[in-house]
């Protein structure tokens, strides 16, 4: 062959290889169109593009608000002073799912609220009570009202979520966590009860309902068609949550626990469980009308609202335990972010001050400890172990693209310093700024740590949040 040849040969393959690579670029460019239906392109073209859509799939197919179906059980009677908690985080036009009724609405109910979660009326309990002879009609109610809310809507859904209409949930963080599981299987998840012995009464593998229990579509399928032949086997039983786990569990599937999901199986003041949150996500809050309202100034309602003000700006946070020190005057600050902040007058390791402290009373009488499901501290009146409380006020975001949020003092200490770190009282310090950056904070892999801002004398302090270097002491 000459090397004219040659040189043809080549420059034409060289047209080919450009050619092809053009239509290749061109082929995942068309395929990236949402407007493209994929079966088209994948019948009318040849060429290698599975690895591209698998990121598709990543970036487009990733669980949001639209794919979550929320079922309510409430009451009419008790609507009329719990429908604040569910407002507080319900969106209009948004959230999807309705609140189940016992009985329709009336009085000044009516009209309806476009606040409110859509309602729907329960199937004839009487009717199902007789069919399968059950001994608890509520349990019955609640437990089919599960088949009820998902066959309402089918389209998209890949998660049924069912709560009390005494809780608040926290809709983004929920988001966030279910993304991570494939929605595709079977998955029953939930919380556990905060009082031990509820746990033994029922079972440590139930998820307590009220706080929400979060069930995939395929389970939800087939739950439902399995209802009546489960409340029938289980006519005896008096729980509708063991009911529920029990029904799941026939199916071949376990429960999932969840830090994040609280029943609050708790009495009182819960500001101490609030302000040691674990590290997790915060997706729900139960119990509402059972404990004293959650910020002393306001009563349950307004203080439902009030959290939700502080979850609106950054979910990803709320009552995250960040802890940092003044070591110039021997101070511990720990800030449940959205709630409160409190300053020990003594340097605190987080081993210690992570535990909450308990404000709070048992679920119901109990002869001895263990109480609860977590580690606690007893409340002191060391000046030295005893924190000045400061509770969430507002909340802004900054033109540096940061959210402060503000906490005021809640009460005077009345007990004095703690003298042997040096006599540097906090009774001064009124109030707290705490800043912290505007973006998500999803991977909890680590708490987050902080620097303090304090002029010796001033009433007011700032807390800088930031990344905590690699292997930082939080001691």
């Amino acid at each position: 062959m000459s090397s004219f040849d040659k040189s043809t040969v080549i420059s034409i393959c060289k047209t080919v290889l450009i050619c092809g690579l053009v239509l290749y670029l061109g082929s995942i460019i068309f395929f990236n169109d949402s407007d493209c239906p994929s079966s088209y392109l994948f019948s009318s073209l040849n060429f290698p593009i599975i690895i591209r859509s698998s990121n598709i799939a990543q970036t487009n197919n990733r669980t949001n608000i639209n794919h979550l179906l929320f079922g309510i059980l409430g009451s009419e009677k008790a609507w009329h002073h719990r429908k604040s908690y569910i407002e507080s985080w319900w969106r209009p036009n948004i959230t999807r799912g309705h609140l189940l009724l016992d009985v329709p609405p009336k009085g000044n109910l009516l009209p309806w609220s476009i606040n409110s979660p859509p309602y729907k009326i329960s199937d004839d309990v009487p009717k199902l009570v007789k069919e399968t002879k059950h001994v608890d009609s509520r349990v019955l109610r609640m437990v089919h009202g599960i088949m009820e809310v998902f066959r309402e809507e089918h389209e998209g859904v890949r998660w049924v979520i069912m709560g009390d209409d005494d809780s608040i949930f926290f809709v983004d963080n929920m988001v966030d966590i279910l993304t991570q599981y494939d929605h595709t299987k079977y998955y029953y998840i939930g919380g556990h009860s905060e009082f031990i012995l509820s746990n033994y009464w029922y079972s440590f593998h139930e998820a307590f309902g009220g706080a929400g229990i979060i069930l995939s579509y395929p389970l939800a399928r087939a739950f439902a068609k399995n209802i009546m032949s489960c409340l029938k086997r289980y006519s005896h039983l008096k729980s509708a949550d063991r009911t529920t786990m029990l029904c799941i569990s026939d199916i071949g599937v376990n429960l999932s626990p969840l830090q994040g999901i609280h029943q609050i199986d708790l009495r009182g003041d819960i500001s101490g469980f609030l302000s040691y949150h674990p590290k997790s996500l915060l997706m729900s809050l139960h119990h509402f009308d059972m404990v004293d309202p959650i910020f002393p100034s306001m009563d349950r309602a307004q203080s439902s609202f009030h959290l939700q003000n502080a979850a609106n700006y950054d979910q990803s946070r709320m009552l995250q335990q960040t802890i940092c020190h003044k070591r110039s005057s021997n101070w511990t600050f720990s800030v449940s972010w959205g709630y409160s902040a409190h300053i020990y007058e003594k340097i605190m390791p987080r081993s210690w001050i992570q535990n909450p402290i308990v404000t709070f009373k048992t679920w119901q009488p109990s002869p001895s400890p263990p109480y609860y499901m977590f580690d606690v501290r007893s409340p002191s009146l060391d000046p030295c172990e005893a924190p000045h409380v400061f509770f969430f006020k507002s909340i802004e975001k900054t033109p540096r693209n940061e959210i402060v949020t503000t906490y005021t003092r809640a009460w005077p200490s009345g007990i004095g310093a703690c003298l042997s770190t040096g006599n540097y009282s906090a009774e001064y310090v009124s109030e707290i700024h705490v800043y912290s950056p505007a973006t998500k904070r999803i991977e909890i892999d680590r708490c987050e740590c902080c620097d303090i801002i304090h002029e010796a004398g001033s009433s007011k302090a700032d807390i800088k949040y930031r990344e905590c270097k690699i292997d930082e002491i939080i001691a």
